[in-house]
């Protein structure tokens, strides 16, 4: 099958996971020119001039950009597998635990890291416990509603996209703040955690082989290995 497009992202960021994701399981194959940011491909800087990843442009010269879009888009191009909801509640709520996912986990998870690492500018004590709390929120509903599902998934029996951006942003909490202890206040987190990536066909791009061992609370330079 010949690919349907290029896929331009990190394979380290986790929207570029969950696209992957969808990719697979759906049988698509995609393109992925080796991601550099000190040295961008010539084909992304002229297609994409905003900048940003994850960023598909599609072999009918089709272009994407934001992680949920290019992902909603690849599943209605697949037929292997229904990813977005059976009718319309399901939809409904797949879309509304792809957004939970993205604003309410991973925008604090990004801003932690932002002050960790000193993206955002100076670390500031104060922020970096706004944006804990308001993770831990997060994290402790999301907790308590897996908890009352049998089948382990946010929406229906199966993996949805929902289940895909959830993953996506544990995964990148876990690399400064949901250390051991930490993981071990959200078993249904982590049980989705691990039954969504022991997936055959997505092994191949989660894991937990970055997550910290121990919650990062204090300036740290960043190493991306």
């Amino acid at each position: 099958m010949a690919p349907i497009g290029t896929l331009w992202g990190s394979s380290r960021q986790p929207q570029t996971k969950i696209i992957c994701s969808v990719a697979a399981l759906n049988g698509l194959e995609l393109e992925q020119p080796e991601w550099k940011s000190s040295d961008r491909p010539a084909g992304y800087t002229s297609a994409f001039s905003y900048g940003k990843i994850p960023a598909f442009e599609g072999s009918d010269g089709f272009k994407l950009m934001e992680g949920a879009s290019i992902a909603r888009y690849l599943c209605g191009l697949g037929t292997k597998v229904n990813l977005l909801g059976s009718d319309a509640k399901e939809i409904a709520q797949v879309d509304q635990w792809t957004h939970f996912s993205e604003q309410e986990i991973s925008v604090p998870g990004s801003n932690i890291m932002g002050v960790i690492f000193g993206f955002a500018g100076p670390f500031n004590r104060e922020t970096l416990d706004k944006q804990t709390e308001r993770l831990v929120r997060a994290l402790t509903y999301v907790e308590t509603y897996l908890g009352t599902r049998p089948s382990g998934y946010l929406v229906s029996d199966s993996l949805t996209l929902a289940d895909l951006f959830l993953v996506g942003g544990i995964y990148g909490c876990c690399y400064t703040t949901l250390g051991v202890a930490e993981r071990a206040k959200y078993p249904a987190i982590f049980a989705h955690y691990a039954k969504v990536t022991g997936n055959e066909v997505l092994k191949q791009f989660w894991g937990t082989e970055h997550f910290t061992d121990v919650a990062v609370t204090e300036p740290k330079p960043f190493q991306y290995t």
